[in-house]
């Protein structure tokens, strides 16, 4: 039974590392074509509402809505600040704006349940109008060009229910946990992103710097208002309805991630509690395996269920043999794959790294170490979410909110 197990492990692995690799190249090629790709101007430029759900933002949204300011974009262009029951100088700051600048609206969101995201973009929604619709965090500052770039992509793309940007940390210099979430974001985009997109036409909605057509998300009846990672679950009807999601790697914006490991675990586990959600969804309801669905919740159920399995059993192996545990004659090649893993997990960074221009020692040994530290705090914060949505569940009670830490940061430039 034991090297059964072993066996199943290592063609997983053995699939993953394949499967990874073939996302890299793809990436690469997909960075590559957009940056050569000449782009071609639209005749007219449809109308985009810009939508900022905000809660106690007052620290750091006069830095976002000056780069909402900088925007330029030759279609009609408005920004609503949907305050979600500040109690900071949100409302000051925004109303300022407002005042000042036509492009800037700021609207009070009314009090409601649940509490959260979704249910602020619906409210959004319902006082706007606009042919597209572009969601900003609160801590964001996009690229002058980048709404054009969404737009123009969005418009050229047969079926697209939109186009999606890519992030980039605005603080990754500020110590080794920034650093780390900027490469993870790096090879995410590099990898799920672009890379899924140049293989399957796949693209997923990563809740900011996304524009979406007002008249799909009309016909989905707009968020879920129960749904923590309201991007995952908003990208799986999405797809349901056969559109697509084109990948725009150079609509770039530049977010705050978290500065501690505290603030950075309740984010995480809040994004894995809302996929947790989701995977509850897909079990309960066939059309989320249907045509190009199938991929994402697959992906899901990999990564929740049969990847977290692996890994901890394959973690357990490997810190045993380092203590002289003795296993079955599996255990060699079980080693191996271990190294192949960090050779492509490495080899996933460095691309990343380099497609980014951000190649630089510092930033090669981060990656070289993050492996053993930062990506095993998956295991970790997965525990931890499952404990979490079981207690919920159990009792009958509605997962809230929970809103990540702001920190005064710099310009972008500075974190470039």
């Amino acid at each position: 039974m034991f090297k059964v197990v072993l066996l199943l492990i290592m063609a997983f692995f053995w699939f993953l590392l394949f499967y990874y690799t073939i996302l890299l190249v793809s990436g690469v090629l997909h960075y590559k074509r957009e940056r050569e790709r000449k782009r071609r101007p639209l005749l007219k430029y449809p109308s985009v509402a810009i939508l900022i759900p905000a809660h106690n933002e007052g620290l750091i949204l006069e830095d976002t809505l000056n780069a909402m300011m900088k925007l330029r974009y030759p279609g009609h262009l408005d920004v609503f600040l949907l305050d979600d029951q500040s109690i900071d100088q949100t409302a000051a700051v925004a109303r300022s704006f407002a005042e000042n600048f036509s492009r800037i609206h700021y609207i009070k969101v009314p009090p409601g349940e649940p509490k959260g995201k979704s249910r602020v973009l619906n409210y959004g929604l319902s006082i706007s109008q606009s042919d597209y619709f572009l969601v900003y965090d609160a801590d964001n500052q996009p690229d002058s060009d980048a709404v054009t770039k969404l737009v123009e992509i969005a418009e050229q793309t047969e079926n697209a229910a939109g186009a999606v940007g890519v992030v980039r940390t605005l603080n990754q210099n500020k110590n080794l946990l920034t650093r780390m979430i900027s490469i993870e974001f790096q090879v995410f985009q590099l990898t799920m992103q672009s890379g899924r997109w140049k293989l399957f036409n796949l693209g997923s909605l990563p809740g900011t710097n996304m524009l979406l057509r007002r008249s799909v998300i009309e016909e989905l009846e707009g968020y879920d208002p129960y749904a923590l990672a309201e991007d995952a679950e908003l990208t799986i009807r999405i797809t349901q309805k056969g559109y697509v999601l084109p990948i725009v790697p150079y609509a770039q914006t530049w977010e705050q991630e978290p500065e501690n490991l505290q603030t950075f675990l309740k984010q995480r586990t809040r994004w894995l509690i809302g996929n947790l959600y989701l995977l509850e969804k897909s079990f309960k309801d066939i059309n989320f395996w249907k045509g190009k669905t199938f991929f994402h919740s697959l992906q899901h159920l990999l990564t929740y269920f049969v990847f977290i399995f692996f890994l901890i059993t394959s973690n357990v192996i490997f810190v045993g043999s380092l203590f002289g545990i003795n296993f079955p004659e599996m255990a060699a090649p079980l080693l191996m794959i271990w190294l192949m893993s960090y050779v492509v997990y490495s080899i996933q960074i460095i691309s990343s790294l380099a497609v980014n221009q951000q190649l630089s020692l510092t930033s090669l040994f981060v990656g070289a170490i993050m492996y053993f530290t930062y990506a095993q705090l998956f295991v970790i914060l997965l525990i931890r979410a499952f404990a979490i949505y079981l207690y919920h569940r159990v009792r009958g009670l509605t997962i809230g909110w929970d809103k990540t830490t702001r920190f005064k940061a710099g310009e972008k430039d500075e974190a470039a």
